[in-house]
C-alpha cells in the first residue's frame, strides 16, 4: 500500500464507505454477478461495504475477501455476520504478495482499492498469478477530475484538488478511474472492456443528493481539511467556501456529476 489511507480509518471514514455503497448499488453493481459454486478473490475489502452488496447478490458464490487492515477486516465480518451471509471468509494479506498458489481463483474483484496504491502495476501482476486461466479481473475505481457541477465554483475545484494532490503525494491516484484500460492491458489481460459509471444528480434525486453529493463525496473532501490546511495546500477560508459551495450543488437547482470506470478483463 502507500504509506498512510489518504482518506483515514476512522468511524466517519467508515460510515462515508457505507454511504457510498448503498448510493451506487445499482450503478456499480448491476452486472457485478458470477457462476455457482465460484470462487471470488475480493482484493482490498476494507470494512466490507462492497462485500455486503457482491454477496448477498451472489448466495451460490464463495468470496475470500482480503485486506491489509485487522481493524477494517474486524469491521467487515461484524457487517457480514449481522447480515446473515455464510458464503465470505476473511483473511489479512498483502496484495503485493498474496499467500495463494497460482492460478488458484476463479476470478477476481478489486474496488476502490487501485487508487491507493504506489505501484498498482505490481498490484495487479500479483492479482494475475493467482487467477485461474479465463478468469476475469473486475476493477472499479473512481475520477476525482470527471467532478463536475452547478453552480460553478473555483473555490469548490481547488478543495477538490488539495484531495487529489494529497493522494499522489502519498502515491496514490485520485485521477486512476481513466487509466484502467491501459492498465489492464499492460498487465497482459485480454478483451478488456471499461464502462463509465456517471452518477448524476438533481434534486429530483433526493436518494442520490444525501447518499452521493452530501454523505460520500462531499464528505470526503471535508475529510482533508486538516492535512490540507497543515500541508499549506488552500487557505482555510478558500477550503471553507469550497466546502460551503459543494453543499451548494445539493441545494434544489444544484447539479453535481461524477464518473466512476468499471473495468472487466480476461487472462
Amino acid at each position: 500500500m502507500s504509506e498512510k489511507y489518504i482518506h483515514g480509518y476512522t468511524e466517519r471514514e467508515a460510515k462515508r464507505l457505507e454511504d457510498q455503497a448503498n448510493t451506487l448499488t445499482e450503478i456499480l453493481h448491476h452486472d457485478s454477478y458470477w457462476h455457482s459454486g465460484d470462487l471470488i478473490l475480493e482484493a482490498g475489502c476494507g470494512v466490507g461495504s462492497q462485500t455486503k452488496i457482491v454477496a448477498a447478490q451472489n448466495p451460490k458464490v464463495n468470496f475470500l475477501s482480503i485486506d491489509i487492515s485487522e481493524d477494517s477486516l474486524k469491521k467487515a465480518k461484524l457487517m457480514v455476520n449481522s447480515l446473515k451471509l455464510k458464503n465470505v471468509k476473511f483473511e489479512k494479506a498483502d496484495i503485493f504478495n498474496l499467500p495463494y498458489e497460482d492460478e488458484y481463483f476463479d476470478h477476481i474483484l478489486v474496488c476502490f482499492v487501485l487508487e491507493h496504491l504506489c505501484d498498482y502495476n505490481a498490484a495487479i501482476i500479483e492479482l494475475r498469478r493467482v487467477l485461474k486461466k479465463k478468469g476475469t479481473l473486475m476493477v472499479i475505481e473512481g475520477d476525482h477530475g470527471s467532478t463536475y457541477f452547478h453552480p460553478e465554483s473555483k473555490d469548490a475545484y481547488a478543495a477538490i484538488h488539495c484531495q487529489i494532490e494529497l493522494q499522489s503525494r502519498d502515491g496514490g491516484d485520485a485521477n486512476i478511474g481513466r487509466k484502467l484500460y491501459p492498465i489492464m492491458i499492460r498487465a497482459g489481460f485480454k478483451e478488456v472492456h471499461v464502462s463509465p459509471r456517471m452518477v448524476y444528480v438533481d434534486s429530483s434525486k433526493p436518494e442520490l443528493v444525501e447518499g452521493f453529493t452530501k454523505n460520500t463525496f462531499t464528505a470526503m473532501i471535508e475529510g482533508v481539511r486538516e492535512s490540507a490546511l497543515s500541508n499549506d495546500l488552500i487557505s482555510q477560508e478558500q477550503f471553507n467556501k469550497g466546502i460551503s459551495d459543494l453543499y451548494r450543488t445539493a441545494g434544489e437547482d444544484g447539479v453535481f456529476c461524477y464518473t466512476f470506470f468499471k473495468g472487466i478483463g480476461v487472462k
